[in-house]
């Protein structure tokens, strides 16, 4: 039998037969907002008592060094680049003590964010979904073993057109790596797979057509992105 849904169709069979049911990606992209204090304070932000938790949609992943397109309906998107951690195994309620075990791979990626849009939906009290979640706002690299680096002093940077805009130290960060995990999964069941965005150092800044961008973890070129 064959019914048709807003998502398209769904065979289900009776009895022996297999039952088809449409498959969906369950990973899961966590942002964490206002994590270093030189970046809290060049937007004017508050501190905050708790790392600030932001989602972005699958579709939001830009992989392989692909071009981003600039979207017409921002003005002014910004950089704001960011080590990443993949978790590697299922928990929820993790102990701080234990978080480090859940992740053994990181990498580095660039959170696109709509800033006009943001700020208009900032004044307002609304949510930042559209700002953070739009399409390819998450360039991400490949994933190397944490194991070959110092997580607590792990240098990071970006360059915009060849001169350097953002540099990061995880040693500054507000809430460390372990941290971050043990507090998401008070709320949310961590699956293997799932992507943490751990936040941006100062230095933030507008792209526009034509920009080349370059994400680096330590010396080594991890991430490249064209803007077009």
């Amino acid at each position: 039998m064959i019914f048709e849904t807003k998502l398209g169709k769904v065979n289900f069979y009776s009895g022996k037969q297999k039952r088809k049911f449409l498959l969906f990606k369950q990973m899961k992209i966590f942002g964490i907002g206002r994590n270093y204090a030189a970046h809290i304070a060049e937007l004017n932000n508050e501190r905050p008592d708790e790392p600030v938790i932001f989602t972005k949609p699958e579709t939001a992943l830009l992989t392989r060094n692909r071009p981003f397109y600039y979207p017409g309906f921002s003005n002014d998107i910004h950089f704001e680049v960011e080590i990443l951690l993949k978790i590697c195994k299922v928990g929820k309620n993790i102990d701080e003590k234990f978080a480090h075990t859940y992740y053994d791979e990181i990498g580095i990626g660039i959170d696109f964010t709509a800033r006009d849009l943001q700020t208009k939906a900032k004044e307002k009290g609304l949510p930042w979904a559209i700002a953070k979640g739009f399409n390819d706002s998450a360039p991400i690299s490949n994933f190397i073993p944490k194991k070959d680096f110092d997580m607590q002093n792990l240098n990071f940077s970006l360059n915009q057109n060849g001169e350097v805009k953002q540099q990061g130290n995880t040693s500054l960060m507000l809430f460390s790596f372990d941290y971050i995990i043990s507090y998401l999964s008070k709320f949310f069941l961590l699956k293997k797979g799932d992507i943490i965005f751990t936040g941006t150092p100062k230095g933030v800044g507008p792209i526009a057509i034509g920009d080349k961008l370059e994400a680096f973890i330590e010396n080594e070129k991890m991430l490249y992105v064209d803007i077009k």
